[in-house]
Protein backbone atom coordinates (compact mmCIF):
# COMPACT_ATOMS: atom_id res chain seq x y z
CA UNK A 1 0.00 0.00 0.00
CA UNK A 2 1.33 3.43 -0.64
CA UNK A 3 1.82 6.23 1.46
CA UNK A 4 -1.62 8.39 -0.18
CA UNK A 5 -3.87 5.54 0.09
CA UNK A 6 -2.75 4.45 3.90
CA UNK A 7 -3.01 8.19 4.80
CA UNK A 8 -6.13 8.29 3.55
CA UNK A 9 -7.14 4.76 5.16
CA UNK A 10 -6.09 6.15 8.12
CA UNK A 11 -7.40 9.66 8.39
CA UNK A 12 -11.07 7.82 7.22
CA UNK A 13 -10.67 5.41 10.45
CA UNK A 14 -9.70 8.31 12.95
CA UNK A 15 -12.49 10.64 11.94
CA UNK A 16 -14.94 8.08 11.92
CA UNK A 17 -13.91 7.32 15.49
CA UNK A 18 -13.86 10.60 16.80
CA UNK A 19 -17.20 11.65 14.78
CA UNK A 20 -18.68 8.81 16.52
CA UNK A 21 -17.84 9.27 19.93
CA UNK A 22 -18.71 12.72 19.64
CA UNK A 23 -21.94 12.19 18.49
CA UNK A 24 -22.31 9.24 20.70
CA UNK A 25 -21.45 11.31 23.47
CA UNK A 26 -23.98 14.10 22.67
CA UNK A 27 -26.71 11.14 22.15
CA UNK A 28 -25.72 10.16 25.90
CA UNK A 29 -25.54 13.41 27.84
CA UNK A 30 -29.01 13.93 28.13
CA UNK A 31 -29.13 10.59 30.14
CA UNK A 32 -26.71 11.56 32.54
CA UNK A 33 -24.06 8.96 30.88
CA UNK A 34 -20.31 9.47 29.51
CA UNK A 35 -19.10 7.74 26.90
CA UNK A 36 -17.96 4.54 27.80
CA UNK A 37 -20.11 3.69 30.71
CA UNK A 38 -22.88 2.44 28.20
CA UNK A 39 -20.92 -0.19 27.27
CA UNK A 40 -20.67 -1.15 30.58
CA UNK A 41 -24.41 -1.09 31.44
CA UNK A 42 -24.96 -2.81 27.97
CA UNK A 43 -22.71 -5.21 29.12
CA UNK A 44 -24.60 -6.04 31.90
CA UNK A 45 -27.59 -6.23 30.47
CA UNK A 46 -26.24 -9.10 28.14
CA UNK A 47 -24.63 -11.06 30.43
CA UNK A 48 -26.43 -10.54 34.20
CA UNK A 49 -24.55 -10.24 37.27
CA UNK A 50 -20.59 -9.90 36.58
CA UNK A 51 -17.37 -9.91 38.02
CA UNK A 52 -15.70 -6.63 37.80
CA UNK A 53 -12.24 -7.63 36.20
CA UNK A 54 -14.71 -9.89 33.53
CA UNK A 55 -15.95 -6.59 32.71
CA UNK A 56 -12.94 -5.26 32.52
CA UNK A 57 -11.80 -7.95 29.91
CA UNK A 58 -15.17 -7.33 28.13
CA UNK A 59 -15.21 -4.54 27.58
CA UNK A 60 -11.66 -4.05 26.74
CA UNK A 61 -10.42 -1.18 29.49
CA UNK A 62 -8.38 -1.23 32.37
CA UNK A 63 -9.68 -2.25 35.50
CA UNK A 64 -9.22 1.66 37.02
CA UNK A 65 -11.53 2.77 34.32
CA UNK A 66 -13.84 0.13 35.00
CA UNK A 67 -13.57 0.91 38.70
CA UNK A 68 -14.36 4.49 37.99
CA UNK A 69 -17.52 3.77 35.94
CA UNK A 70 -18.64 1.30 38.23
CA UNK A 71 -18.31 3.90 41.32
CA UNK A 72 -19.97 6.56 39.18
CA UNK A 73 -23.21 4.18 38.13
CA UNK A 74 -23.46 2.82 41.33
CA UNK A 75 -23.45 6.82 43.22
CA UNK A 76 -26.58 7.33 40.61
CA UNK A 77 -28.17 4.26 41.31
CA UNK A 78 -27.57 2.19 38.46
CA UNK A 79 -25.61 -0.18 39.28
CA UNK A 80 -25.03 -1.81 42.84
CA UNK A 81 -21.88 -3.57 43.82
CA UNK A 82 -21.10 -6.49 46.21
CA UNK A 83 -18.32 -8.81 47.18
CA UNK A 84 -17.92 -12.47 45.52
CA UNK A 85 -19.38 -15.05 47.68
CA UNK A 86 -15.69 -17.12 46.27
CA UNK A 87 -13.29 -13.87 46.49
CA UNK A 88 -14.16 -11.08 48.94
CA UNK A 89 -11.20 -9.18 46.95
CA UNK A 90 -13.92 -9.27 44.12
CA UNK A 91 -16.78 -7.08 43.10
CA UNK A 92 -19.57 -8.78 41.55
CA UNK A 93 -21.21 -5.97 39.59
CA UNK A 94 -25.30 -6.21 38.73
CA UNK A 95 -27.61 -3.58 37.03
CA UNK A 96 -30.62 -2.09 39.51
CA UNK A 97 -34.26 -1.48 38.41
CA UNK A 98 -33.24 2.21 37.40
CA UNK A 99 -29.82 0.71 35.79
CA UNK A 100 -32.15 -1.83 33.73
CA UNK A 101 -34.37 0.94 32.53
CA UNK A 102 -31.52 3.24 31.71
CA UNK A 103 -29.95 0.15 29.37
CA UNK A 104 -33.04 -0.19 27.67
CA UNK A 105 -32.66 3.47 26.61
CA UNK A 106 -29.37 3.41 26.03
CA UNK A 107 -30.68 0.25 23.57
CA UNK A 108 -32.55 2.55 22.05
CA UNK A 109 -29.97 5.29 21.54
CA UNK A 110 -27.71 2.82 20.10
CA UNK A 111 -30.12 1.73 17.66
CA UNK A 112 -30.51 5.03 16.23
CA UNK A 113 -26.60 6.09 16.57
CA UNK A 114 -25.68 2.52 13.88
CA UNK A 115 -28.79 3.64 11.13
CA UNK A 116 -27.39 7.43 11.72
CA UNK A 117 -23.81 5.91 10.57
CA UNK A 118 -24.64 3.74 7.99
CA UNK A 119 -27.36 6.28 6.16
CA UNK A 120 -27.15 5.67 2.80
CA UNK A 121 -25.18 2.30 2.79
CA UNK A 122 -26.51 -0.77 0.80
CA UNK A 123 -27.93 -3.12 3.25
CA UNK A 124 -25.10 -5.76 1.64
CA UNK A 125 -22.46 -3.26 3.32
CA UNK A 126 -24.19 -2.69 6.71
CA UNK A 127 -24.28 -6.64 6.97
CA UNK A 128 -20.76 -7.12 6.31
CA UNK A 129 -19.26 -4.43 8.29
CA UNK A 130 -19.65 -5.71 11.92
CA UNK A 131 -17.21 -8.71 10.36
CA UNK A 132 -15.11 -6.05 8.90
CA UNK A 133 -14.64 -3.79 11.77
CA UNK A 134 -13.89 -6.61 14.05
CA UNK A 135 -10.97 -7.61 11.98
CA UNK A 136 -9.45 -4.60 11.81
CA UNK A 137 -10.01 -3.85 15.56
CA UNK A 138 -8.03 -7.41 15.73
CA UNK A 139 -5.22 -6.33 13.48
CA UNK A 140 -4.50 -3.20 15.78
CA UNK A 141 -4.84 -5.10 18.73
CA UNK A 142 -2.04 -4.26 21.03
CA UNK A 143 -3.53 -6.90 23.78
CA UNK A 144 -3.40 -9.81 21.59
CA UNK A 145 -1.00 -11.30 19.33
CA UNK A 146 0.25 -9.56 16.76
CA UNK A 147 -0.59 -9.91 13.24
CA UNK A 148 1.54 -12.34 11.06
CA UNK A 149 3.22 -9.73 8.82
CA UNK A 150 4.19 -8.03 12.28
CA UNK A 151 5.35 -10.89 13.73
CA UNK A 152 6.86 -11.98 10.68
CA UNK A 153 9.11 -8.86 10.51
CA UNK A 154 9.89 -9.04 14.58
CA UNK A 155 11.30 -12.17 13.11
CA UNK A 156 13.41 -10.66 10.70
CA UNK A 157 14.92 -7.94 12.81
CA UNK A 158 15.52 -9.99 15.45
CA UNK A 159 17.42 -12.62 13.22
CA UNK A 160 19.23 -8.99 12.08
CA UNK A 161 20.16 -8.27 15.38
CA UNK A 162 21.47 -11.77 16.06
CA UNK A 163 23.55 -11.94 12.94
CA UNK A 164 25.05 -8.65 13.68
CA UNK A 165 26.77 -9.66 17.13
Amino acid sequence: MDFEQADALNQAIRLLSLRHRARAAALLAPLGLHPGQEALLLELARTGPTIQAQLSEALGCEPPSVTLMTRKLEASGHIRRKPAPSDKRASIVELTDSGKALADQVKQLWCALAEETVTGLPAETVAALPGILRTLTSNVDTRGPRPAHDRRHALVAESQRTEGR
